[in-house]
């Protein structure tokens, strides 16, 4: 089969590649239904993180099952499932305390830019649907499996609850589903930090009540403004620069907490400020697994539509455009037909 290889920066390719196989007794091979380009992705794409020879590019995905390992018990042939990005057994302690992001047996998926994958630790990994979704709801339950499940994770970690005063620090498309969580979680006010007109429509339908333009200390200033100078009770860092967390944390009042999603380059602290900043802080990679379930619900009873992130559509061998478009900021995340 042919799936997305990235070779080096700027360098993607879909080309002829072997077909997944069960390696393992607790895989599965699933048929992709679709797939999609991460704001992740893009740092390896454009060099900025290191990588050692061809890489099998993607880790969003939900299709059906066509081929199972002799251990799997939970999932079979022809069932429609959803995975997470982290892949876990689903038993571990870490697992059991809702932190399948650090499973003992973790690994990250692979692979999923192309029409079949492969599946480790599928029985833990894997959640299936009662039965087969229509095709409208396809993108919607593909964000679930790392978008929505991050922007969730991001607002749970930084303890959004009924009536709190929420600010988004990124527009990309985790920091939407991050606007989308907090108004799902019961936030009085979010206010979303964007420059972008699309991306702040977005974020305004998702639930955003308050857009913020200014970055940096004007930013700062502007969210204390609108918090009567207290600051937000919960900040979601959804970008993962120095500049992105350093705003998150002068964002967040006394007392408040900080939910940081997005993957750290750069990032440093002072400890002193820390100290008398008196912020919570929470993040990491996100236990999607954690909220698959309740997500996938959400979705199939119509109350949630996360999958309208997907503000650009490609054929996956067109996969190439895709990344130029999301690197260029043309796009804000790319869908990708199988």
């Amino acid at each position: 089969m042919k799936a997305t290889v990235l070779h080096g920066p700027g360098d993607i390719r879909y080309e002829g590649v072997n077909d997944p196989k069960i390696i393992h007794p607790t895989d599965a091979i699933i048929k992709l239904s679709a797939t999609c380009i991460c704001g992740s992705d893009l740092w390896p794409y454009r060099g900025l993180q290191p990588q050692e020879g061809p890489a099998h590019m993607g880790h969003e995905y939900c299709g059906v099952v066509v081929e199972v390992g002799s251990a799997v018990r939970t999932v079979k042939p022809g069932q429609f499932v959803v995975g997470s990005f982290c892949l876990s057994d689903n038993t571990c302690p870490h697992c059991k305390f809702g932190f399948q992001s650090s499973c003992e047996q973790r690994e990250f998926m692979s692979g999923a830019q192309a029409p079949y994958a492969r599946v480790p630790l599928a029985d833990g990994t894997l959640v299936a649907t009662r039965e087969m979704p229509p095709s409208d709801l396809i993108p919607h339950l593909l964000a679930t499996s790392d978008v929505l499940g991050t922007g969730w994770y991001a607002a749970d970690a930084a303890n959004v609850k009924q009536g709190s005063v929420v600010a988004v620090v990124g527009d990309g498309a985790v920091g939407l589903m991050g606007v989308l969580a907090a108004k799902e979680m019961g936030a009085s006010r979010i206010i979303a930090m964007s420059r972008h007109k699309t991306r702040q429509d977005l974020a305004r339908e998702f639930g955003a009540t308050d857009i913020v333009v200014e970055r940096g200390a004007e930013g700062i200033a502007r969210v204390k403004d609108l918090t009567r100078g207290a600051g937000a009770d919960s900040v979601l860092e959804c970008v993962g620069t120095q500049e992105a967390m350093s705003q998150a944390l002068e964002c967040a009042r006394p007392g408040g907490s900080i939910g940081y999603v997005g993957v750290p380059h750069g990032v440093s602290f002072d400890g002193q400020a820390l100290f008398f900043g008196q912020r919570r802080m929470m993040g990491g990679p996100a236990p999607v697994r954690r909220f698959l379930p309740d997500l996938m619900d959400r979705v199939l009873n119509g109350r949630i539509q996360p999958g309208k992130v997907f503000d650009l559509t490609l054929p996956i061998d067109q996969v190439a455009e895709g990344y130029r478009a999301m690197d260029q900021r043309r796009a804000i995340k790319t869908l990708l037909t199988v």
